[in-house]
């Protein structure tokens, strides 16, 4: 190994990643973690990490000006008996030893070159190597995340209109920015069909005759904290997904840093849709979904139907495959 490239939002306290990249660093290998500084709760323990890192010799960032990292990110560069190549992580959750055992996150492991060359770039924006303002795979706010979610939504519309399969699946913390709400009930109104799981706040009001009557939205309380970021776009038959650190939020578009990637391979997309999004979308044991008039209903099962957890089935599911 050569080169880790890291960013920690939440680092958390007793942080063993911490530990780990002090000892990377003593065994030469060239570290750099951005660290954001403004991580609401967490500033005291991100302040002490940032201390000791930059005592270990590592490359600290302490952020953006009037931008707060939000992204979560790691890139690996190895030397290997071919040469040296890329490796890179994706995640909807903070690397976190205490989060991660109670919220449900997603990560993406990659060694696309596409992807890879854009994190890269991310990283120079972020150590101030680069100004890049467009990427090619990534959706990174604040410099293209909103116009590129507008764009797919956009496509959705057209494919509605032409006859095509449109569908969205949204999965995530909150959606609460104007702007992206309208064009969601612009897709409704157009014929796209429109699922929401929303953890949090959602100022969207779903079932409103001929304005969202498209669009369900349902948020799932359950053993775990939900926390990944999916969303799923038809797309008339080709799917596209995406998963990162971005809610649908004003401060998410604008003023962090944010990563949406692409899901680029076919069988990974299959499983997200049918194996996590449609469990959840099932879900008669701990969903709440969202009235028209901003009340949550619970959701239960059908008369002699056992209801379904999501989460313990999605549980059960994971450790069947793992014994497999």
């Amino acid at each position: 190994m050569i080169t880790i490239k890291i960013t920690l939002y939440r680092i958390g306290p007793n942080s063993p990643l911490v530990d780990l990249l002090i000892q990377a660093a003593e065994l030469g290998k060239q570290v750099a973690v951005v660290v954001e500084l403004k991580a609401r709760f967490d500033e005291r323990n991100n302040i002490a990490w940032a201390t000791r890192l930059e005592e270990a010799g590592i490359h600290v960032v302490y952020g953006l000006m009037n931008l707060k990292v939000h992204a979560k990110l790691c890139l690996v560069v190895r030397r290997e008996g071919d040469g040296i190549h890329r490796y890179a992580h994706v995640a909807t959750g903070n690397y976190n030893r205490v989060t991660s055992q109670i919220y449900t996150d997603l990560g993406i492991f990659t060694a696309d070159e596409g992807i890879l060359d854009d994190i890269t770039e991310v990283f120079n924006s972020l150590t101030g190597y680069s100004n890049r303002r467009s990427y090619n795979s990534l959706l990174v706010a604040p410099v293209g995340l909103r116009q590129g979610l507008r764009a797919l939504v956009e496509r959705e519309i057209e494919h509605a209109k032409a006859g095509r399969p449109a569908r969205m699946i949204v999965k995530n913390n909150a959606v609460a920015d104007h702007g992206i709400i309208k064009i969601l009930y612009r897709a409704s109104q157009a014929g796209v069909q429109l699922d929401m799981i929303v953890r949090g706040v959602c100022c969207l009001r779903p079932g409103i005759p001929g304005i969202s009557d498209r669009i369900q939205v349902r948020s799932i309380v359950g053993q775990f904290l939900e926390h990944s970021r999916i969303y799923y776009f038809e797309n008339g038959g080709t799917p596209e997904v995406y998963i990162g650190s971005a809610d649908l939020m004003e401060r998410n578009l604008d003023r962090r840093v944010e990563v949406l990637c692409p899901v680029t391979d076919p069988a990974m997309r299959q499983l997200l849709r049918d194996a996590v999004l449609e469990v959840l979308l099932s879900d008669t044991d701990r969903a709440w979904t969202l009235q028209t008039d901003g009340t949550y209903l619970r959701s239960t099962a059908p008369a002699g139907v056992p209801p379904l957890n999501s989460q313990k089935f999605l549980l059960e599911w994971y450790a069947s495959q793992h014994e497999a």
